[in-house]
C-alpha cells in the first residue's frame, strides 16, 4: 500500500507529520506493508492534511485528516469513510486547473529524481541542450512569458539582453524571497517539485552562457531550504549540474543562499547586494542587472515561477504555453486565495480568469458566510478591489487598466466588517519598517503616512488632501516599488470605500 502523506510546510503546520507518525505506527501495530511518500501539497490547503493512497483506479485523497482518524482510516480499508473525497483529480477545486507548471506538485515525490523523470521531468532540458542559445531565447520570447514575481516583464526579453552582453562570466540568479503577504506559490513549488526549479536554471544557463547559479531563498522558509539544498545535492550527483551538464552540455552549477528577512530585498537590486554580502539597499538603475548585475557581471534574475516554467516550454514548445491566457498575458498564473475565504489555496489556469470567478466561485466566498467588501491582489503593495470591479480578468494590462497590479498573484479577500481605514495604515507602517531608507520618499512619507492615517482616524478630515498628496509623492519619487507601490493600497481603499475614512468618531488606528 502506497501512501502519500505532504511534507509540505502548510500541510505540517496543518498536522501532518501527526498523521504520517500515526499512519506509520498503526500500519506496525496492523502488520501491513506500507510505503508512505511525504510528497508536495496539491494546493487545496482547507483540506490540509490531505492523505492520498494509491488504487487501481487511481490516487483517492481522505482529508483534512487528523492523527486521531488514521486508524478508523485503516478499519475501512481507506475506502469507505466520512472523510473520503474520491479521486484527487476529480475534486472540482482541483479538476477546473489547469496545471502546467504545478503539474507535479503533490503528484510525484519531491526528492526523487525517477519519479521526476518518470512525469516528464528534464524533457525540456533534453530539447534545450541540442539547441543553440539564441533558439532557447527565441522559444521563451515565443511563449510569451513573463515575471511572475510581479514585474510582469518579457522573461524572453531579458535574457536576449543577457546573451547579448559583453562579460567574462555570466550569472542566473532565482528570486525565491517570497515576502508579499497571500503568496506561497515559490514555497509550494520549491517543496513539491524542486528539481522543476533547477531544470529552468540550467535551460536560462545554456540560453545566455551563463555558468554559475544561485537561489536567493528567504530565511522564514525552513523546510523549502531543507528541500532545495537536499535537491541540488541529488542533481549534481546524476550530472544535471556539474562541468557538463548531463555529460554533454556545458557547465553549469548552482547554490542556495539564504536572505536575512528583508522584504526590500525581493527587489532585484537590492537581492544582488545582499547576495554580495552588502546591505540590502536598492540600487539606481541604470545600469541594469542585465548589463552589471551580481559582482558586476550580466545577469538574469528571474522569480521561481517564471524559472520553473521554462522545462515545460521546451519540451512541449512555446505555442503550446502562448495558447492560454489573453491578451499579452500568454501562459498560466498561479492565483494564490488566502485571507478570510472558504476554500484557500492555489489554482493555476490561463491568464483571463475575472476575479469575481475565482473569489465567489472558485473560492467559495468568505470563510464566515459574510459578503466579500474587497479583495487585496498583489501583496502588501497591491490595490484592494470593491466587487464593482470583480469582472476585471486576470491579465497584466486589465488589471493595470482598473488601477491595480497582478503582482505574485496572491489575493486577500475581507469580508464586509473589515476597516478599510485600518488597512490603508496597515500599508503605511509595513512600508516604514520594511524600508530600506535609500530614499527620502519612501523612508520618510511612510512615516509621515502613518501619521496622517491617525490624524484621519481621529476625526481630521481636513488631512485625507493631504494623504492624498503624499501618496502622489511616494509614487513619483520612490526609487523602487516598495515606496512607489505603497500608494495602491492606500488610494484604492480611501477611493473605493470612503466612509470608512470619514466616519465620525473614530477610534485613533493602534
Amino acid at each position: 500500500m502506497r501512501i502519500y502523506v505532504p511534507g509540505d510546510a502548510a500541510a505540517r503546520a496543518l498536522g501532518a507529520d501527526e498523521v504520517a507518525h500515526a499512519v506509520q505506527a498503526e500500519a506496525a501495530r496492523r502488520g501491513v506493508t506500507v510505503t508512505l511518500i511525504r510528497n508536495g501539497t496539491r494546493g487545496m490547503v482547507w483540506l490540509e492534511p490531505l492523505v492520498e493512497v494509491e488504487t487501481a483506479a487511481g490516487r483517492t485523497a481522505f482529508g483534512p485528516v487528523r492523527a486521531a482518524d488514521v486508524p478508523a482510516l485503516f478499519d475501512a480499508g481507506f475506502g469507505d469513510h466520512a472523510l473520503a473525497l474520491g479521486p484527487v483529480e476529480d475534486i472540482p477545486f482541483f479538476a477546473r486547473q489547469t496545471r502546467l507548471t504545478f503539474a507535479r506538485c503533490g503528484l510525484t515525490d519531491p526528492l526523487s529524481l525517477e519519479d521526476y523523470r518518470a512525469h516528464g521531468g528534464l524533457e525540456g532540458l533534453q530539447a534545450a541542450l541540442p539547441m543553440a542559445p539564441g533558439e532557447i531565447v527565441q522559444t521563451v520570447t515565443e511563449s510569451g512569458l513573463r515575471g511572475r514575481g510581479g514585474a510582469g516583464f518579457p522573461t524572453g526579453l531579458k535574457w536576449k539582453t543577457v546573451s547579448e552582453a559583453e562579460g567574462p562570466r555570466k550569472y542566473i540568479i532565482c528570486n525565491a524571497d517570497e515576502g508579499d503577504s497571500g503568496t506561497f506559490a515559490d514555497r509550494m513549488l520549491m517543496e513539491g517539485d524542486p528539481f522543476a526549479l533547477i531544470e529552468g536554471m540550467v535551460i536560462a544557463g545554456l540560453a545566455v552562457g551563463a555558468t554559475r547559479g544561485y537561489v536567493y531563498l528567504r530565511s522564514e522558509y525552513p523546510d523549502a531550504i531543507r528541500v532545495m539544498h537536499t535537491a541540488v545535492d541529488i542533481a549534481r550527483r546524476a550530472g544535471i549540474l556539474g562541468a557538463h551538464v548531463l555529460g554533454t552540455g556545458p557547465a553549469f552549477d548552482m547554490e542556495i543562499r539564504v536572505g536575512a528577512g528583508a522584504y526590500v530585498c525581493g527587489e532585484e537590486t537590492s537581492l544582488l547586494n545582499s547576495l554580495e554580502g552588502k546591505r540590502g539597499v536598492v540600487r539606481a538603475k541604470p545600469p541594469l542587472p542585465a548589463h552589471q548585475g551580481f559582482l558586476g557581471r550580466p545577469t538574469v534574475v528571474n522569480n521561481v515561477i517564471s524559472l520553473a516554467s521554462v522545462p515545460v516550454i521546451l519540451a512541449r514548445g512555446a505555442q503550446h504555453y502562448a495558447g492560454f491566457g489573453l491578451g499579452r498575458s500568454r501562459g498560466t498564473i498561479p492565483v494564490q486565495i488566502a485571507g478570510n475565504v472558504k476554500h484557500g489555496g492555489l489554482f493555476e489556469a490561463g491568464f483571463g480568469m475575472t476575479l469575481g470567478a475565482l473569489v465567489d466561485d472558485i473560492a467559495g466566498g468568505t470563510a464566515t458566510g459574510r459578503p466579500v467588501k474587497a479583495v487585496q491582489v498583489g501583496g502588501p503593495l497591491g490595490a484592494y478591489f470593491p466587487r464593482e470591479k470583480f469582472d476585471t480578468p486576470f491579465g497584466y494590462e486589465e488589471f493595470d487598466g482598473a488601477g491595480g497590479l497582478i503582482g505574485h498573484a496572491g489575493i486577500v479577500v475581507f469580508d464586509d466588517q473589515a476597516d478599510m481605514l485600518k488597512q490603508a495604515r496597515f500599508a503605511m507602517e509595513f512600508c516604514a519598517i520594511e524600508s530600506c531608507g535609500k530614499c527620502t520618499p519612501c523612508r520618510i512619507g511612510a512615516v509621515r503616512g502613518v501619521e496622517t492615517v491617525d490624524r484621519i482616524a481621529a476625526g481630521d478630515t481636513a488631512a485625507i488632501g493631504l494623504l492624498t498628496e503624499l501618496c502622489d509623492t511616494m509614487r513619483d519619487g520612490s526609487l523602487c516599488a516598495l515606496g512607489g507601490f505603497t500608494p495602491y493600497p492606500v488610494m484604492s481603499a480611501l477611493t473605493h470605500f470612503p466612509e470608512d475614512f470619514t466616519a465620525p468618531r473614530r477610534e485613533a488606528a493602534e
